[in-house]
């Protein structure tokens, strides 16, 4: 008789049920100009936060144990992976296959899931070398930024939070400073043990559904030093309000007629702060001009987050293209292979942009293995200029299919049913079967919820423009331009 018993490691992760009740917290939050008194009162965010619960539930399962879950090697307890810092390429790549769970669990529907946010955070960890001699502007108030970046990334991982971004403010009137400075996130009145900080983040997804909020101010030539403020804080802090943008999906819908609608939504909020107060050790910056010149290289495990979900998509609409051939019997025209292959080239070029940036990574002065960053910048610009065209390749080749859906209940009819079942079969399924893969293809690509997360994608990534401009800045030439010149005997 085996006598052997398992052992359980201790861990640090939450349950589905229990991140739900952490967001039962007093939160000011309004949808369609109502005030919500619970996040699970509006249908849309409820559902977004059932699926965000349901990964907190497949930690604990065999199936996703790996993917979302590391043994901390400092407390010895089981953490959730959004918080792990990564010292091998083994640890990086573990990193990736958390970041590639979330991206199918949620069909990248969601920009930022649960485990964007604390990306921020790592990545500033990651880059602590170059703040080792940064001081605040204020002297009433002097935070320690590298033992208050070390104890929140600890604080998230023994605590299993979840931790929405934001680093952009409210569009408003570009021609005029008084309009911008306005919204511009600042602080307002210091004391020795924090500040109380005012204006207001943009594009805050998922800060409804999560929670803290990582802020912080883009920076731009001319930032005064009091908007110069990097931290993070609850999102139920006193003096925090979100104001919901629109809903778009389709909750309570049958899962027939929309596949992806259903499960509802991350929901960009506009977050207004009014004399929040921000407790010293949550200050990140205070005032220091040269912390917010290396926001770029803090954001890098944030873009590899992006350049994964978007290397996952493309697997998405790898799949659905080839079911499409399938269902319709079109596998054998040349044209149509032709495009299949086109959102083919696209999944490969983006999976060798992550290998690429995962081979050249190197472990940098903090001891922190980070993927090469010109790599990851190289491969969002080509995934975002691409993924407009791979849209509409993916709907081309589904033709009528897209436009003329029924829905469950038509099939079900007994008076019409019939007849679509005799008019609409594809190759070896019913028409309800064909119907329903161009449900979800309709749900990926055309519906109100995909035009957002495309528009999403454009914006997160970063404009093409100042990706390029990134490559130009940072890009090392000198040894292209060095062979060059022996190449052509040109010194």
């Amino acid at each position: 008789m085996n006598t052997m018993t398992t052992i359980i490691p201790k861990h640090a992760l939450k349950t589905g049920e229990e991140f739900k009740a952490s967001l039962d917290d007093g939160r000011q939050l309004w949808v369609n100009g109502n005030k919500i008194a619970k996040v699970m009162d509006e249908p849309a965010l409820a559902a977004g936060v059932e699926l965000m619960a349901s990964m907190f539930d497949d930690q604990f399962t065999a199936e996703y144990a790996e993917a979302t879950t590391v043994l901390d090697k400092k407390s010895g307890l089981v953490t959730g992976r959004s918080w792990q810092v990564p010292e091998t390429k083994e640890e990086m790549i573990g990193r990736r296959m958390m970041m590639e769970y979330t991206s199918r669990k949620t069909v990248g529907t969601f920009g930022r899931p649960p485990d964007l946010g604390p990306t921020l955070a790592v990545g500033i960890l990651a880059h602590l070398h170059l703040f080792k001699d940064f001081k605040s502007a204020f002297p009433e108030c002097q935070p320690d930024f590298v033992e208050n970046v070390q104890r929140y990334v600890e604080f998230g991982r023994k605590n299993s939070i979840t931790c929405a971004e934001s680093l952009t403010g409210p569009q408003n009137d570009r021609s005029s400073p008084l309009a911008q400075a306005a919204s511009l996130l600042r602080v307002k009145r210091v004391e020795k043990d924090g500040v109380y900080i005012s204006g207001a983040k943009s594009v805050g997804s998922i800060a409804a559904q999560t929670n803290e909020i990582f802020f912080s101010n883009l920076a731009y030539p001319g930032t005064p030093a009091e908007a110069a403020i990097w931290g993070a804080v609850p999102i139920n802090s006193e003096g925090i309000k979100l104001i919901s943008r629109e809903m778009l999906s389709n909750p309570g819908a049958d899962p027939f007629d929309h596949p992806l609608g259903y499960k509802g939504e991350e929901a960009d909020q506009l977050v207004i702060f009014k004399d929040v107060f921000v407790p010293k050790d949550r200050i990140f910056n205070l005032g220091n001009e040269h912390v917010s010149a290396i926001s770029g290289k803090a954001t890098l495990f944030a873009h590899y987050h992006v350049l994964t979900r978007l290397k996952v998509k493309s697997e998405v609409f790898v799949a659905c293209a080839k079911m499409v051939t399938e269902v319709l019997g079109t596998g054998q025209i040349p044209g149509v292979r032709s495009m299949l292959a086109e959102i083919i080239e696209y999944n490969r070029t983006l999976e060798a942009f992550i290998l690429a940036a995962e081979a050249n990574a190197e472990i940098n002065e903090s001891g922190v293995m980070c993927p090469d960053v010109m790599m990851i910048t190289t491969g969002r610009l080509y995934a975002i200029r691409n993924y407009p065209h791979i849209i509409h390749v993916l709907q081309e080749m589904c033709g009528q299919g897209l436009v003329m859906r029924f829905g469950k209940a038509s099939f079900e009819n007994p008076d019409i049913g019939p007849d679509l079942a005799e008019l609409l079969p594809g190759k070896g399924v019913t028409g309800m079967q064909k119907e329903k893969l161009m449900n979800f293809i309709w749900d990926l690509t055309c519906s109100s919820l995909a035009g957002r997360v495309a528009l999403f994608e454009n914006v997160n990534a970063s404009p093409a423009p100042r990706m390029r401009e990134r490559l130009v800045a940072e890009f090392d030439t000198s040894a292209m331009v060095a062979d060059l010149k022996k190449i052509a005997e040109l010194d």
